[in-house]
């Protein structure tokens, strides 16, 4: 039998909704940090071309072709980490620097693995050192280098900044954790129970980022109690991973229905207090102006 398309945007469509607007959001994000690391996939291919093709080397051709090939690796690693790393920091409002310059220090290694290869491919010391200076160019050319200051907002203090980037980054860890945790069941409609959630906690982050001053209202939820999801996940991933356990997940969905609902009203209540504190601004300036006698 046909069924009815029910998207977002279809008539009749929940787009309107604001749970729905946040798993959109939320997903949006997570494709765009996924789609930027896709390019550097294809990294992974010269490691393993060079360890084939020093397969008849002899001894120390294969040694080298080994350690050049580990080199590469470990570069393709560390830049599509970076890359992630640099659409994630884009994707937020407020945001720390990447505590280790990933993709730098790939720059490093795929010059330093490239010019392993030029040498086993009996090039002299010099030339080998200007093919991997070439492709530690390249590579910073292609790829750009690491954030290397924090992402502030104009108006806030470098303190209570500081503040909500730590705040963020611990609970986006949470999140990751989640989203890990029940991924390895490979239940899908648990993942998009999971992404439902996580969707709704980004949304109150989002909110926090773009007012600092409602850390002080989200700081509980944002840490104790998103640490207190990623232990319930990772114990009922355990549970349901040696048997399937139906009282298990009911419990489970219904944690995450509840943690859904308040994380939901939570950050409603912090929207509408910015637009009370709003209208409470504007009316103070009103009356102010009036008694200058400025709105006569």
């Amino acid at each position: 039998m046909a069924q009815r398309f029910g998207g977002a945007h279809s008539p009749g469509g929940k787009g309107d909704d604001p749970r729905t607007r946040a798993v959109m959001e939320s997903r949006a994000i997570d494709r765009s940090v996924a789609a930027a690391g896709r390019r550097a996939n294809l990294l992974f291919i010269p490691p393993v071309i060079l360890v084939f093709t020093s397969l008849g080397g002899g001894a120390s051709g294969l040694v080298a072709g080994l350690v050049g090939g580990a080199v590469l690796a470990l570069a393709a690693w560390l830049t599509r980490d970076g890359v992630r790393a640099h659409a994630a920091y884009d994707a937020q409002a407020i945001a720390r620097r990447p505590a280790m310059p990933r993709k730098l220090f790939g720059s490093v290694l795929t010059g330093l693995g490239i010019a392993i290869a030029a040498w086993t491919g009996g090039n002299e010391v010099l030339a080998c050192l200007l093919y991997g200076l070439a492709a530690g160019g390249l590579h910073v050319a292609s790829f750009g280098i690491d954030p290397m200051s924090n992402k502030r907002m104009e108006g806030v203090d470098t303190f209570q900044q500081d503040r909500v980037a730590r705040v963020v980054d611990e609970a986006e860890g949470y999140l990751a954790d989640m989203t890990d945790r029940i991924a390895t069941l490979g239940d899908r409609k648990l993942t998009l129970r999971v992404g439902a959630f996580v969707a709704m906690a980004r949304k109150m982050i989002r909110t926090v980022q773009e007012d600092p001053r409602d850390l002080t209202e989200a700081r509980r939820y944002l840490g104790v109690y998103l640490m207190g999801a990623r232990d319930a996940t990772a114990r009922f991933a355990d549970i349901a991973a040696r048997r399937p356990d139906p009282d298990a997940r009911a419990d489970y969905e219904a944690l995450l229905t509840d943690l859904e609902t308040n994380f939901a009203d939570r950050t409603e209540r912090m929207l509408s207090g910015d637009r009370t504190d709003m209208d409470i601004e504007i009316k103070v300036l009103r009356d102010r102006l009036a008694r200058e006698g400025v709105g006569d």
